[in-house]
């Protein structure tokens, strides 16, 4: 048996249903519920729905290096884990910069300099005291740049793993997505065994087109015995579309991630 829970997106799939029944419709099919960011979503009908919720956007703004960015994402990020606590939701979730509704970053960065890579462990730091105190765990996620996330500092797989780790707090974890991690760097199994110690969910879709497994290039049956082999018993979200019918999207989804 999978020791790891699935989850699913619902800003992804079901998009011709509004969001409260969205949500209702992948609860009823027994996956958790993931949601990005929380402002303008009812709150109220959301934690009426009965649905797990696994993770939620961390922050409304803000970026993790420049001083009156990182007050607003801590300032977000506070009233963010306020909400969470609403939905009783585990898991916030974070980008190395504040992104667009288009996914890109708000202010791209061509350089990553040492003094930007300080200035973002001590704001990660900050971030995960505060999730110490309110009971749940900030995750820092890959993006790939080539096809999604121009301009994005700290997008690697290998950039967020060397913050958490630099950082090393019960509190932060990698949000290790996998379809991100496959443009921008591949090799996932091994990927997976290297970070494993600081895996707080993980993330999932097919490469190319961003759907479910089994529609493109990555052996989701593998990556799964992995999982398996080092014991994982977080989440694993399929944050993609559907190529067609959503429901049979969600099951192709189950099979490959259920031995």
């Amino acid at each position: 048996m999978s020791s790891y829970q699935l989850s699913v997106c619902a800003e992804m799939v079901f998009l011709d249903l509004p969001f409260v029944e969205r949500v209702k419709r992948i609860h009823a099919l027994g996956f958790g519920v993931e949601i990005w960011g929380w402002a303008g979503k009812d709150i109220d009908a959301l934690a009426a729905t009965g649905a797990r919720f696994t993770s939620m956007t961390g922050y409304l703004s803000g970026n993790l290096i420049d001083d009156d960015d990182i007050r607003q994402l801590l300032q977000s990020a506070e009233a963010s884990l306020a909400i969470a606590e609403r939905l009783r939701c585990p898991a916030l979730n974070l980008h190395g910069t504040g992104l667009d509704d288009k996914g890109l970053p708000v202010k791209p960065v061509e350089v990553v300099t040492g003094a930007m890579w300080l200035k973002a462990a001590e704001t990660l730091r900050q971030l995960a005291r505060l999730g110490e105190r309110a009971g749940r765990i900030f995750t820092l996620e890959n993006l790939n740049l080539p096809v999604d996330h121009p301009g994005t500092p700290f997008a690697l797989a290998a950039d967020t793993l060397a913050l958490v780790s630099a950082v090393n707090s019960p509190a932060l974890k990698m949000n290790l997505d996998l379809y991100h991690a496959q443009i921008g760097e591949g090799n996932l199994i091994e990927l997976i065994r290297k970070s494993q110690k600081y895996i707080g969910e993980i993330q999932v879709a097919d490469v190319p087109g961003r759907k479910e497994p089994g529609t493109g290039e990555i052996n989701y049956k593998a990556v799964a015995q992995a999982l398996r082999d080092i014991d994982y018993h977080g989440t694993v979200a399929l944050e993609g579309w559907a190529s067609d019918d959503p429901v049979a999207a969600l099951e192709a989804f189950r099979e490959a991630f259920t031995q």
